[in-house]
C-alpha cells in the first residue's frame, strides 16, 4: 500500500546564495520546481512571511512565470499575528496576489490561529474576531479570489473545536503531525487530527520530520531505527508514519536542496506506511528513547497534577525538552503552544508581568527555580 497523501512543497527554506534569507539560488530552486512537478506533484505552500516577506515573490518567480496556471495549486497564508487593525486586512491579500502574480490563490490559510488570536488572552476575543478577519476572507471566496479556505493551527484540540464548530465554512486545517507530537502535552497532535476529522475537514500535515529533528535524532533512537531496518533511512520512518494517516490532502515538506526533492520524491514513491507493530514502536519505545536524550529525561511522573501559571509542569518540562533535541532549539513548533495555554487556563499574558509562583513536589522539595528556568526559555522563544 502507498503512502496516503500527496507530497506537498513547503517553501519556508528555499535555497539561497548567501546567509540573506531574500538571496534566492534560482538556478536550483527553478530545477527544483520542474523536478516537483514533473513527478506529478502540485502543491506550493508559502506564506506572507517566509523568508523576510520575499517567498511569495520566490513563488512567483520561479513557479508562477514559467508555468501554465493550471498546472500547479498555489497556497499562502493571511499573517494573523502581524494583524492591528481591519484596515489593514485588505491591502495585505491585495499585496499577497501582487507577489504571486496570479488572480487567485488555490489554498488560503489564516496564519497560526490559536487560543490567543481566537479568542484572547482574556478569553473575550482576539484579533480574528475584533478584526473579523474571518468575514474577509469568506467575501473572497466568494468573489473567486480563493478557491479553498483553511487555517494553521497551534494550540489545544478545545479552541480547535470551537473554530471548527463556530465557522464550519472553513475546508482544512494544517497542523503538525509526527510521532513525536502525536501524543505529546502540549502540541497533541492526535487530539487535532480527530477534531479536524471529526468536523469532516481535511488536513495538511505540516512539520512530518518535525523541522529536520526527526532526520538527526540522538544516537540511541538511530540505533533502534536501524535495528528495525537497517536499510532504511532515518527520516523515512517520519514519512512513513504521517503516510498512512486517513483525511490527509497534502502531506508538505520544507526542502532546500534539488537533492532533497528527489529523496522525498523518491520516498513517497516507494515506501508503504509503517504497520501497527512499527506504529507501537515509534510511539513507545522510540519516543522514550527521543525524550530521555534531552536534558529533563522521559520520566516527568513526580511532576504529574502540578501547575505554573495555569500549564502543567510536565507540560513545560517536555516542551523544554524537546526543543533542546531540535536542529534549532529556538524554532521547534513546540515553543509556538505555552502561551495558549497560560491564556486560555489563567487568562495570563506570558510576555506580560506573571505573578511569582512556587512548584513544590509531593515530598516537599522546591523545584521552581528549575521549572521557571524552563518556562523562561519558551517564553523568550516563542513566536
Amino acid at each position: 500500500m502507498a503512502l496516503k497523501s500527496e507530497l506537498g512543497f513547503g517553501m519556508m527554506r528555499l535555497p539561497t546564495l548567501s546567509s540573506d534569507p531574500t538571496d534566492f539560488d534560482f538556478p536550483q530552486l527553478c530545477e527544483m520546481v520542474d523536478t516537483f512537478l514533473t513527478a506529478g506533484y502540485t502543491y506550493f505552500d508559502t506564506s506572507f512571511v517566509y523568508h523576510n516577506g520575499k517567498s511569495e515573490e520566490g513563488v512567483r518567480k520561479a513557479l508562477v512565470e514559467r508555468h501554465p496556471r493550471d498546472s500547479f495549486r498555489v497556497a499562502t497564508k493571511y499573517p494573523t499575528f502581524n494583524l492591528k487593525a481591519e484596515d489593514e486586512i485588505e491591502p495585505t491579500f491585495a499585496q499577497q496576489l501582487e507577489n504571486l502574480g496570479v488572480d487567485y490563490i488555490d489554498y488560503y490559510l489564516l496564519h497560526n490561529i490559536q487560543n490567543v488570536y481566537y479568542d484572547g488572552v482574556d478569553g473575550k476575543g482576539g484579533v480574528v474576531k475584533t478584526c473579523h478577519l474571518i468575514d474577509h476572507a469568506l467575501a473572497w471566496r466568494e468573489a473567486g479570489k480563493i478557491k479553498h479556505l483553511g487555517f494553521s493551527f497551534h494550540s489545544s484540540p478545545e479552541p480547535l473545536d470551537r473554530v471548527l464548530t463556530e465557522h464550519p465554512e472553513f475546508e482544512f486545517v494544517q497542523i503538525p503531525v509526527n510521532y513525536i507530537d502525536w501524543n505529546s502535552e502540549l502540541v497533541r497532535a492526535r487530539e487535532c487530527y480527530e477534531v479536524i476529522r471529526k468536523h469532516g475537514k481535511q488536513v495538511i500535515v505540516m512539520e512530518p520530520v518535525k523541522g529536520g529533528g526527526l532526520s538527526m535524532v540522538p544516537d540511541t533512537v538511530r540505533a533502534k531505527l536501524q535495528q528495525m531496518d537497517p536499510n532504511a533511512s532515518i527520516a523515512s520512518w517520519a514519512v512513513r508514519f504521517t503516510g498512512g494517516l486517513d483525511g490527509v490532502l497534502v502531506t508538505l515538506s520544507g526542502m532546500s536542496t534539488l537533492e532533497q526533492v528527489k529523496d522525498n520524491i523518491r520516498t513517497v514513491q516507494t515506501l508503504n506506511p509503517v504497520s501497527e507493530e512499527e506504529r507501537n514502536i515509534l510511539l513507545g519505545e522510540v519516543v522514550r528513547l527521543y525524550k530521555d536524550a534531552g536534558p529533563c529525561g522521559a520520566d516527568l511522573s513526580k511532576y504529574a497534577g502540578l501547575t505554573l501559571h495555569g500549564a502543567p509542569v510536565t507540560a513545560i518540562l517536555e516542551a523544554y525538552n524537546m526543543c533542546q533535541l531540535q536542529p534549532d532549539p529556538g524554532f521547534s513548533d513546540d515553543n509556538n503552544y505555552l502561551k495558549n495555554v497560560v491564556a486560555e487556563k489563567a487568562h495570563l499574558d506570558i510576555f506580560g508581568q506573571l505573578p511569582e509562583e512556587k512548584v513544590v513536589l509531593a515530598d516537599g522539595t522546591d523545584v521552581s527555580e528549575e521549572v521557571l528556568a524552563a518556562e523562561q526559555w519558551l517564553i523568550q522563544h516563542s513566536f
